[in-house]
């Protein structure tokens, strides 16, 4: 089963589902918001049903909002009519092409790292999205330590097809790998702390 499809199988009760841990998420966001300016062009890698990005879009200029699943992207599209916010553009995209022609004042991507066909490689081609002197700003589930003991399970799960392909990574290597890529990480931060929600926002460099 290809990514998107298991996200469009996933979106309805995907959809439904509350987060997990609101005092967490909103910590984060405030971060996130901390950084952005009423004129900047933000895409969105990864969004879901587009919460976040609805979240965001009082705070920028405009969102270009992007998933892999069309089922999200149309959920998404209608939670925005509902709410009534107008400057949120909705995509079907993905890095390995139809992504909307950069660079972009801040590309950002929560909850998305992990299912990345290649993280280290897929970081560097997001450096490409941001315009220099950008931000490049991500939030990631790191299940390691003994976190990793979920491994054999999610394995379980992907195979009985109710689990995407997931990268088990630690807060080092995404640091190590947003380096490498091309940027100064500028603040880090675990919205929870355990398992880590890992927030990186890095400029380009």
């Amino acid at each position: 089963m290809t990514p998107a499809r298991f996200w469009d199988r996933a979106a309805p009760k995907y959809s439904q589902r509350p987060i997990g841990n609101m005092a967490a998420y909103e910590a984060g966001l405030a971060r996130v918001r901390s950084h952005l300016t009423g004129s900047d062009r933000l895409l969105e890698l990864g969004c879901g049903t587009g919460g976040t990005a609805r979240r965001l879009a009082p705070h920028v200029s405009e969102v270009t909002a992007t998933d892999i699943s069309p089922a999200m992207i149309a959920i998404a599209r209608t939670r925005a009519a509902e709410e009534s916010v107008t400057n949120i553009t909705h995509l079907t995209a993905s890095l390995e092409g139809s992504l909307p022609a950069g660079p972009f004042d801040v590309v950002a991507g929560f909850n998305l790292i992990h299912l990345l066909p290649d993280p280290e490689r897929d970081i560097a081609r997001i450096r490409d999205l941001v315009k220099p002197g950008g931000l490049f700003i991500s939030k990631t589930p790191c299940l390691t330590g003994l976190f990793g003991l979920l491994r054999p399970v999610v394995g379980a799960m992907r195979l009985a097809g109710r689990a995407p392909k997931v990268h088990f990574l630690s807060p080092a290597r995404l640091d190590r790998a947003v380096t490498a890529a091309g940027f100064e990480i500028i603040e880090t931060g675990n919205y929870p702390k355990s398992p880590p929600g890992h927030l990186i926002v890095a400029r380009r460099v």
